[in-house]
């Protein structure tokens, strides 16, 4: 795999990593981590502005399962992209975009992972 690849597959694994701990701690524990301390205590981050703004409540059982469904199926494209397999440039694609509402942190990795995995070195016969 190209040097670039490696950097997509790290920055998906923090990224899906970080969504699947932190949506299944929700779904576990009641809520996500939250600044213990600081004006920003208990808050959640920008992106509950924007599924909220969708109708969807950013601490409701659905919202969890969405951090941990899409999380777990990060990493697991992501073992699909390392180990080569056809489709899985796709998959990475389809996350990456997926992942775009969770800002700022997911939106800022998405948008790398997207910009890389369009460059013509991810675009052989088998990507």
């Amino acid at each position: 795999m190209h040097w670039l690849g490696w950097v997509v597959a790290a920055l998906a694994l923090i990224e899906g990593g970080w969504l699947a701990f932190d949506g299944g701690r929700a779904l576990i524990v009641g809520d996500y981590v939250t600044p213990s301390s600081g004006p920003s205590a208990g808050q959640l981050g920008p992106w509950s502005k924007v599924v909220s703004a969708l109708g969807i409540d950013p601490r409701s059982t659905l919202m969890k399962s969405i951090h941990l469904v899409l999380g777990l199926a990060w990493l697991a494209v992501v073992i699909c992209f390392i180990l080569g397999f056809p489709q899985a440039r796709l998959g990475m694609l389809l996350c990456a975009v997926l992942a775009l509402w969770y800002l700022p942190f997911g939106t800022v990795l998405s948008v790398i992972q997207i910009v890389l995995l369009l460059l013509p070195v991810f675009r052989g016969p088998t990507s």
